[in-house]
């Protein structure tokens, strides 16, 4: 391993519809206050939720940081568990988002796949935090919503080559607190960069 620092930058979503205070970007500032450790640069950013933005905003967050991870965490209005998503998906993009607006053609990428995997895997990342008893339920999902939080994720996973990661957070509350929220993502994100890890060295170990 080398001991440069590694880069993670990790996003929550602004406020929309009736949630005028977003339990992602609570959730994100949290893990800020927490840290990931000596060894990470940790960098967070609060995404508006727009489309335009979005399209801008994610590639130059790549471009600037060259991060080793970025995970985009979202609000689900229905969601009970912390949800990790598994992929990304490019059409079915109808919802109109804070500026009234949403893409001509319903897609993130023209001409990109219809669905991108992230290269973590998420079932390995749901147990190993289970098992780490935080008292905060976790689960897997193969469908992020085709609204802002999936066109991020596909986004992300598009220019990325699947190396970007997205977690749905439950309303505050419900049941959760901003705390619960903020430790449970810092275990979900030291285990992805562990994963990470491993995958790197198996690449090492071959050549």
């Amino acid at each position: 391993m080398n001991n440069s620092k590694r880069t993670v930058i990790v996003t929550g979503f602004g406020p929309f519809g009736e949630h005028s205070i977003n339990a992602s970007w609570v959730a994100v500032q949290e893990l800020k206050k927490l840290g990931l450790g000596h060894d990470v640069d940790l960098h967070v950013y609060e995404v508006p939720v727009e489309y335009q933005t979005v399209q801008s905003l994610v590639p130059s967050l790549w471009k600037q940081y060259h991060p080793q991870l970025v995970v985009h965490v979202g609000l689900s209005g229905m969601a009970t568990t912390v949800t990790l998503e598994k992929c990304g998906r490019n059409h079915g993009y109808k919802g109109l988002d804070n500026c009234s607006f949403s893409p001509d053609t319903q897609c993130c990428i023209d001409g990109g796949p219809d669905c991108i995997d992230s290269i973590i895997d998420m079932d390995s990342v749901c147990k190993r935090v289970t098992a780490a008893g935080l008292g905060v339920a976790v689960s897997v999902s193969k469908d992020a919503g085709r609204y802002l939080c999936d066109y991020t994720y596909y986004t992300s996973l598009y220019l990325s080559r699947g190396r970007s990661a997205f977690v749905h957070v439950p309303p505050l509350g419900k049941p959760y607190s901003a705390e619960d929220l903020g430790r449970a993502l810092q275990a979900i994100v030291h285990e992805m960069l562990d994963l990470l890890d491993q995958a790197e060295n198996k690449i090492h170990c071959q050549h």
